[in-house]
């Protein structure tokens, strides 16, 4: 758990209450380790708080339902959800967006939607992190966090559907909706970078660039269906716009946190109907300079969280296809450690050794 910024996480002993009404009792078997964690353990983030318990990329098996609880049962394999979907609220019930508001307040408040936690110790409540806590053995989470997938998925694949890769397929399958036969540039290739580089095959792309300094992750994205890569340069706009007869290419994805690779994905995009989607997370304070004239000339801005991905009816889906063969989740897998190494899963990261370290709890 995070005791305070800045330090290295602990392992402890936590009291963890039943579920409540709503709520399931989830038995943790893998999770990755994702930027996220390391942000708030930093302490940079502004809405961190400590201490917590962090985690939010897992995988595992249904112990106990409480009250009320219908889509779930003990022995379900399910996916952790930091970005909820309850079917009810006005979002939800929308195609436009997959930012459920039932839960928010609470969740952005390290509580479970009643107001209060599940894990304590000695009496003191521990708050707990996105709503999902699973750098642990056992979580507590409400139903519509989590999403019931085969269990023919295995774990340790299955928990990467729960953030990062989701979010980068979701960019191009759902926020941006890559249309068959265009051109894409995907900035980045960490897991969400990779991710929206398989997301524009499964769409259909006819030409995928994908820019990265790293050789080795290059190669990653080759694997994952990019047509081309390119070293990252002071030159790469007009490199792109040299590939595509002076227009830029069709969709582009930022997938670095730098608000420098932001406006160089703005700038690329193509004139008339180019969509440029920000997945990355800028550091805190940073703001993205536009041209307004690159927007005046038919160039379009979307974020995206999640990938605008609704966790419980499209997650599974997700999963079924990397089952089916047409999404490697396998290839983001870099290390696998148990939980007691997580600080080292922080360090590996820091050092951009692989893509992803995935945390092991089965004994």
């Amino acid at each position: 758990m995070l005791e305070e910024f800045g330090a290295p996480l602990v392992i402890d002993e936590l009291d963890l209450a039943d579920p409540r009404p709503g709520e399931v009792l989830v038995r943790v078997i893998a999770c990755g380790v994702c930027h996220t964690d390391m942000y708030t353990a930093s302490g940079v983030d502004p809405s961190g708080y400590a201490p917590t318990v962090l985690g939010h990329e897992g995988a595992g098996v249904v112990e106990r339902v409480g009250e009320d609880v219908r889509t779930l049962a003990p022995g379900d394999h399910v996916v952790t959800l930091f970005s909820p979907q309850c079917r009810e609220c006005v979002h939800c019930l929308s195609p436009r967006t997959n930012l459920c508001l039932a839960i928010r307040e609470q969740q952005n408040r390290g509580y479970l939607p009643d107001g209060t936690t599940r894990l304590s110790r000695a009496g003191a409540p521990i708050r707990h992190f996105m709503g999902t806590s699973t750098f642990a053995e056992h979580t507590v989470m409400p139903e519509i966090a989590l999403a019931k997938v085969t269990p023919e998925a295995p774990f340790e694949s299955a928990c990467l559907f729960a953030c990062g890769l989701s979010t980068g397929l979701g960019a191009a399958m759902y926020t941006a909706a890559v249309e068959p036969g265009t051109t894409c540039v995907v900035f980045g290739a960490g897991m969400v970078g990779l991710g929206a580089v398989a997301g524009c095959r499964l769409q259909g792309a006819e030409r995928i660039i994908c820019v990265e300094p790293s050789e080795q992750r290059r190669e990653l994205a080759r694997g994952q269906g990019a047509t081309e890569c390119w070293s990252a340069g002071e030159e790469t706009v007009a490199r792109v716009l040299e590939a595509t007869g002076g227009f830029g290419a069709d969709y582009t994805f930022e997938a670095t946190g730098s608000v420098a690779v932001m406006r160089e994905a703005v700038e690329a995009a193509r004139m008339g109907w180019g969509v440029c989607t920000v997945a990355g997370v800028a550091g805190r304070g940073e703001t993205l300079d536009i041209v307004p004239r690159l927007l005046i000339t038919g160039r379009r801005v979307r974020g995206t969280s999640f990938g605008g991905v609704k966790g419980r009816d499209q997650v599974p889906g997700l999963v079924e296809r990397y089952l089916g063969g047409e999404i490697d989740a396998d290839a983001f897998i870099s290390h696998r450690m148990p939980l007691s190494e997580v600080n080292r899963a922080f360090e590996l990261m820091e050092a951009q050794d692989g893509i992803r370290s995935v945390l092991t709890l089965e004994t």
